[in-house]
């Protein structure tokens, strides 16, 4: 896959933002964006990938540890569905699972304090979803 692949962990209230180089073996986390609603954030995030250049959405996947989709996943969905919308290029939609977990643990091991980690646990679990996503990719 070339281009940019901007990744997005979806919330209820925090969006977690993550983009790829163009090579797709570097990744950095973007600034989170505010959910006050998902029109309002799918603009947002649309926006996000065109300024720099997204050539991909994923979309994280909260499945349910069975592979079972429960009310979260069909929220994120939906809001992938508005998204690529707004956004102009393919969303796709990523299997989750735990990366919110794993981000928690390395934020912990890291020693950040509770307020440090709500603000960067978002961008974390962005960082690891786009991670899973571009190693599951096959090479050019």
């Amino acid at each position: 896959m070339r281009g940019r692949v901007l990744a997005v962990d979806y919330g209820s209230r925090r969006i977690g933002l993550a983009l790829s180089d163009p090579t797709g073996t570097a990744t950095e986390p973007l600034p989170t964006v505010q959910r006050r609603g998902d029109d309002q954030a799918a603009r947002e995030v649309a926006e996000v990938a065109r300024r720099h250049g997204a050539r991909t959405v994923v979309v994280g996947l909260p499945l349910r540890l069975d592979g079972t989709e429960g009310p979260q996943a069909q929220a994120a969905r939906r809001f992938a569905r508005r998204l690529e919308q707004y956004a102009g290029v393919p969303v796709r939609l990523w299997d989750e699972r735990l990366t919110s977990v794993q981000a928690e643990r390395l934020l912990v091991d890291g020693g950040l304090r509770r307020a440090q980690r709500r603000l960067l646990r978002d961008q974390l679990s962005a960082a690891l979803l786009l991670r899973s996503f571009l190693e599951a990719q096959p090479d050019p």
